[in-house]
């Protein structure tokens, strides 16, 4: 039997913990496996949670060898907006938007009110610098179709100046995304699995049907493992979804390992970042975490196979050296930043459509290739832009996990199982 992590989600026959009724009550009916606590698994567990019956009983397994956000959505630079670096909306933007905001007023209202944590979200904005000619008459045209509801403004040196002290706009012109934010990704799962345990409490109170929602630190070796266990199991891990046997060599991603370097101003130094300064887009991002700190990314190595968070000393030194004269050459005074640690994420990139590049949804029994009673799903490929599609792509999956309904997910999404390999 494996062993959940967390007593309070575990409580033994005797507890009176409100996660689980008595054991007179007969056991969960449903039961789903969610593969990876990073984007996607946590939100299709908050979703499947949110959308299932109301008087069903349900038990979520959750694994992760490493907890959560302990594979790249943990490490990512959380900028969130609804654009491609050329300014064009990305497919489905609107919903992907909306959803991804929503779910981060979910997570901030499960932590305690009265909690001392640091923010999970930085409403301040994103600023992003015209680098050349070109890509400055390209933003302005794709600037004009952005979204109300995040819209992009075009500013002339002066107003870049009133925003960020000291940034430098090569061309006289940067666009800002005023609504656009900067999520902590580890503090934001953290949040996002305290609100699955609140939906929980809340069942639970209600009176209605058993709802359960377990955390294991395990590594699953063989989805066919599984079989029998469950309904369904919707695999979620990102780059090691591939070192599943059933699913190896059969998908279409490519791997990317991306180290981002966390910088500090000491104390004996001036010129903090502004309170109200936004976040930088550029060659390299500055993802600010407060007027001493900030996150500055990332490197792209195509086809790694590391997937440790762990960045050693001489990967830290060349990302440093790729990065901070780009960094420098838009806000300069970051050369005088004290660079304090950096960590590392293995993402997982999905082809290119005609849509753009567009994570990989679907039932996978037919690639499994073996009669089985439960249901295998993916979820992976979200690449760069998980923050922004994991939010409407997990309450698609879950909406179709419970109905058993491959058809509720866009046809864009699956259409990668019927393209040849």
């Amino acid at each position: 039997m494996r062993t959940p992590v967390g007593s309070a989600l575990t409580p033994s026959p005797s507890s009176s913990s409100p996660f689980l009724f008595s054991q007179s009550q007969s056991p969960p009916r449903l039961r789903y496996a969610v593969l990876g606590a990073g984007f996607a698994g946590l939100s299709v567990a908050y979703h499947l949670l949110k959308q299932c019956p109301k008087d069903s009983n349900l038990r979520i397994d959750v694994f992760d060898e490493v907890g959560i956000g302990g594979g790249a959505s943990g490490v990512s630079g959380g900028l969130l907006h609804p654009y491609s670096p050329k300014a064009k909306l990305l497919w489905r933007a609107a919903e992907c938007w909306d959803e991804a905001l929503r779910l981060l007023n979910v997570a901030e209202a499960a932590v305690p009110p009265n909690s001392d944590d640091a923010p999970i979200v930085r409403r301040r904005g994103i600023l992003r610098p015209a680098l050349s000619m070109k890509n400055m008459t390209v933003l302005k045209d794709n600037a004009q179709n952005g979204l109300a509801s995040c819209r992009i403004e075009t500013i002339d040196e002066d107003g870049a100046q009133n925003l960020v002290p000291g940034i430098c706009s090569p061309f006289n012109t940067s666009f800002y995304m005023p609504q656009a934010v900067n999520v902590h990704p580890q503090r934001y799962l953290e949040a996002l699995f305290l609100a699955c345990q609140t939906l929980v409490k809340e069942f639970c109170a209600s009176g209605l049907g058993v709802k359960e929602v377990h955390l294991h630190k395990d590594s699953i070796h063989k989805l066919l493992d599984l079989e029998g266990e469950y309904q369904a199991v919707i695999v979620c891990l990102g780059a090691k979804a591939d070192l599943l046997p059933e699913l190896s060599g059969k998908l279409p991603l490519r791997t990317c390992r991306g180290v981002v370097a966390h910088l500090q101003l000491t104390d004996n130094m001036g010129g903090e970042y502004p309170g109200f300064g936004p976040s930088i887009l550029s060659d390299a991002w500055l993802a600010v975490q407060g007027p001493r700190s900030l996150y500055m990314g990332s490197t792209w190595e195509w086809k790694s196979r590391n997937s440790s968070s762990n960045v050693p000393a001489d990967e830290a030194a060349e990302a440093l050296k790729e990065l901070l004269p780009k960094a420098c050459g838009i806000y300069p005074v970051v050369k005088d930043w004290t660079f304090i640690g950096a960590r590392a994420g293995l993402r997982a990139m999905p082809p290119l459509t005609p849509h753009g590049s567009l994570p990989l949804l679907g039932c996978v029994n037919n690639i499994i290739g073996q009669n089985q009673t439960c249901k295998y799903w993916l979820f992976g490929g979200l690449g760069s832009r998980g923050l922004l599609y994991h939010g409407w792509l997990g309450k698609l999956m879950a909406q179709a996990v419970l109905s058993c309904n491959e058809e509720l997910i866009p046809y864009e999404l699956t259409s990668w199982k019927r393209t040849k390999q």
